[in-house]
């Protein structure tokens, strides 16, 4: 992930396009591009949902992870340990036994 940071740390500032990557202006980026992701399913079946061009499911993911590994650096959080939080915490919430198999929220386990 470092190597990931790194380049695009490198291409923004070979750009001087820091000056536009502020936490509000990346995270409205990060929202526009996971909408371009969205749109690939949209109206599309389960079924179908699999079937779709996986190069535009690639460019989009990209967009959507670049941005979030932007809003991060610019809060100086590091993305692994926040996902691996994140996952203990959900894994509090979401015991095993209460939550295999079920799409339940955690509030009406």
């Amino acid at each position: 992930m470092n190597r990931a940071i790194q380049a695009l740390l490198q291409f923004r500032d070979e750009r001087d396009w820091k000056q536009f990557h502020d936490p509000k202006n990346l995270a409205t980026a990060l929202s526009i591009e996971a909408a371009e992701l969205n749109e690939i399913f949209l109206w599309k079946t389960t079924q179908d949902s699999k079937e779709v061009d996986v190069e535009r499911v690639k460019e989009e993911l990209a967009d959507v992870l670049a941005y979030a590994l932007l809003l991060a650096t610019e809060f100086e959080l590091d993305p692994e340990a926040i996902v691996l939080e994140k996952v203990k915490r959900n894994a509090e919430k979401y015991p095993v036994d209460k939550s295999k198999g079920v799409a339940t929220k955690y509030t009406e386990l």
